[in-house]
């Protein structure tokens, strides 16, 4: 039977453990998977493309667990009441292909992408950093803003948004943390000035300008979120040429990520060699570092195993019948049968 978590499910879970405590546990999942990078069979997701937004599919398996997600992203869903991004997803059973979960992403996935951004920060930020930039104050940046201050002693958030509405209602959500103290700006150079991370997540699908290499200064963090397609980027080309890169699977940020502008030989390094100490993260205190995060599919199986287990321990989800349960596996037309003699009775 497969077990299927809903909005309300999630939302309760994150009641039941607690954000900041969910956020460490995913951090420790996400650090657990990337560990195990070789054991992964892995793909850039699949995209079709729109004038107005793309839907994803990200595929991954290892040896036990196959996970995929769908993903959408539409800038203009505000307009329709719809979120800019939407996503479900399912973990399987490798031996039996039977699927096991079948979960809402879209709260999810803005978690696991807080917890993501926080994971690589771990290593690539000064580990004196206490104040945070954070241009783009829409859906994500709550779940950015609170990753940041619980996980990594962020005290003060630097905010800006072209639209005051977002800024207005993140203040909205996180006035009252305590100690976090909040900073509105007039603009992006301003939200930067003293910033020791900076965290774009802008929602525009183009090829953007949101950091130019006047803004950033030595020792600064970029955590990258918001280039995640084809055509779709934040950082001046400048500012990757003056940092130290890392990337989640550069197959797909080739194509997706902020290095997209870049030649095909620009260095980047995978965040999983930095993690294993294969390869340095940060390497001095006046270096800049850029995460370009454009997520990745293994950072749903992360996610999604996490999901099926606290949802098992506290009861959380409900059996859903995706599967027919016959009582003989080849009468497949029969069940036509039985399920409408069932649905008439």
């Amino acid at each position: 039977m497969t077990r299927l978590l809903t909005t309300q499910d999630v939302a309760h879970l994150v009641q039941r453990v607690g954000l900041p405590d969910l956020l460490r546990r995913l951090v420790g999942y996400l650090e657990a998977d990337y560990l195990r990078w070789a054991e992964f069979d892995k793909t850039p997701r699949v995209a079709a493309h729109s004038p107005d937004g793309v839907i994803e599919l990200m595929p991954i398996a290892d040896a036990s667990l196959y996970s995929f997600k769908y993903v959408n992203g539409h800038p203009k869903n505000h307009r329709f009441g719809l979120p800019t991004v939407m996503a479900f997803g399912v973990l399987a059973d490798v031996d039996t292909g039977a699927p096991a979960l079948l979960s809402e992403l879209t709260l999810t996935t803005a978690m696991r992408t807080a917890a993501t951004s926080v994971m690589v920060a771990k290593r690539l930020a000064r580990p004196d950093s206490r104040v945070m930039a954070l241009i783009g104050n829409g859906a994500q940046s709550e779940f950015q803003a609170l990753a940041f201050h619980h996980l990594l002693g962020i005290r003060e958030l630097r905010l800006f948004d072209i639209d005051p509405a977002a800024t207005h209602k993140l203040v909205r959500h996180l006035e009252g943390t305590p100690g976090l103290t909040l900073t509105v700006c007039g603009s992006t150079a301003e939200a930067v000035q003293g910033a020791d991370i900076i965290t774009t997540v802008t929602a525009d699908k183009a090829n953007a300008t949101i950091l130019t290499p006047d803004m950033i200064r030595p020792g600064q963090h970029i955590n990258g979120v918001g280039g995640d397609c084809p055509g779709k980027t934040e950082l001046h080309p400048g500012v990757l040429q003056a940092a130290r890169v890392i990337v989640e699977y550069e197959p797909q940020s080739r194509i997706e990520g902020d290095v997209q502008q870049m030649p095909a030989d620009f260095p980047v390094t995978e965040f999983w060699r930095v993690l294993a100490g294969q390869a340095a993260g940060r390497e001095s205190a006046q270096q800049i570092t850029v995460f370009d995060s454009v997520g990745f599919a293994l950072e749903d199986f992360s996610a999604l195993r996490l999901l099926s287990d606290l949802s098992q321990q506290l009861g959380l989800g409900a059996p859903l019948d995706l599967i027919p349960r016959m009582a003989d596996p080849k009468n497949l037309f029969g069940e036509l049968q039985l399920s409408g003699q069932r649905q008439a009775a």
